[in-house]
Formats: structure tokens, sequence, C-alpha cells
């Protein structure tokens, strides 16, 4: 069912929705691995799409043929290399500073809802001067459990003072919209994010598809 109600906050995922952390990501890991002479130059444009699934995703994808145990190591050594790189290269995506403004000149409560570690999430807000922007940051370990757990959607719109299901919660990923329908929350997929070549947004059930940040400001429910 489409919701009806009028947006009166918005939760944003981090990495892939509202900041692209890829070039960060992968710099790290090419860092992790350069260590152990293996390059991964020719695979940039996969880790990208993986960006948003995590760390081991990349490695995996990166060294497909280590073990387990040997990719648990360079995970670990990619989120060293990560605390150094982290933010030197982020940017917001396009669209999304216009959103940002717009949503604070209608002095709409903002949010962040990530499964990035809190050790990572404030320094890139920090460095990128996004912090005060936001209302709620709820990172991968404010709360005992991650998304699709409604317990951190929960925590991010007690913060905005919203119900949840008058806010809209943007995300690139099956995990975002599954945590958003947890608690009866809009949610809507960030097309411009990183989905994979085998991802299938149209089966996740959200409420809508968006291909640019200020799409949002056509939806009818931001502009009652």
């Amino acid at each position: 069912m489409t919701p009806k109600l009028p947006f009166q906050g918005i939760l944003f995922d981090l990495d892939g929705t509202l900041v692209d952390t890829a070039e960060d990501l992968t710099e790290a890991l090419a860092l992790a691995l350069a260590s152990r002479g293996v390059s991964i130059e020719d695979k940039r444009k996969l880790l990208r799409t993986l960006a948003s699934h995590g760390s081991l995703a990349m490695v995996q994808a990166a060294v497909p043929q280590a073990s387990a145990e040997e990719q648990e190591h360079l995970r670990q050594a990619m989120l060293r290399e990560y605390d150094a790189v982290n933010g030197q290269k982020a940017c917001l995506f396009e669209g999304i500073e216009a959103l940002l403004d717009s949503a604070l000149s209608r002095a709409m409560p903002l949010g962040i809802v990530t499964n990035k570690p809190a050790r990572f999430t404030r320094p890139l807000l920090e460095r990128m001067g996004l912090l005060k922007r936001f209302n709620a940051v709820i990172s991968a370990d404010t709360t005992r459990y991650r998304k699709p757990h409604p317990a951190p959607m929960l925590l991010g719109a007690q913060q905005l003072n919203c119900a949840p299901e008058r806010i809209l919660y943007l995300g690139d990923a099956e995990r975002d919209i599954a945590a958003a329908q947890a608690v009866n929350m809009p949610s809507a997929i960030a097309m411009w994010g990183y989905l994979a070549a085998d991802d299938k947004p149209a089966d996740w059930g959200a409420d809508w598809q968006l291909n640019h940040p200020q799409a949002v400001m056509s939806l009818p429910l931001w502009q009652q």
C-alpha cells in the first residue's frame, strides 16, 4: 500500500545513498592488498558496486580464492587502512545537497541509519562538515543490532521525534528496504547508489525507485 501521510522527516543510509565513499573504501582495500603483492586495478568497477555490502564482501570479490581466514585478515588490514583514508575522496552524491537544503528550509529533521561502525561514521561526517545537519546518526554499533533489524530504525525515528510512518527512508540495498518495512516506514531505493548487476530492486518492495536525489521533492507526500 502506498503511504498517504506527508513526510515529517528523512532518514538516509550512508554509503551509496548520502555519500559516495566507494573510492575511499576501494583505496583502503588496494593498500591492504598491495602489501601482499596483489593488485585490484582490474576490479575497481566491480568493487564499487559492492561498497554498500561491507568490507568482507569487497575482500571476497577481490580475492575469491583466499581462505576465509585469510579474507578476514585482509578485511582487518583494509579497516586499518580505511582509518587513514576515510573521507579523503568521499563526496555527496549529485543532488543530495539540494535535497538537504530543501528539507532544512522546511525545518524537517534529518538522520542517518547506517551499518557503518561509529568509528568511521562520525569522523567521515565531521570531515565533510555534515554532522551538524543531522538530528540522528545511528551507526552499526549504536544498538545491539544492524539493519535489517528494526532496532536502529526505531531509534532513528525516536531521535527525529517522528512516527516511523511519517519518515522517508532512502537506501540503496535490499536490507535498507527490509529494515524500513519492518517498522512501517515509507522507503525509496536510491538508484544512484551501489547497485550490482545482479541486484533486483523491483523485487525489494520499496514504495519508490528514485533515479536522482531531487526526485524526492517531486513525490506527492513531499509536496503536501
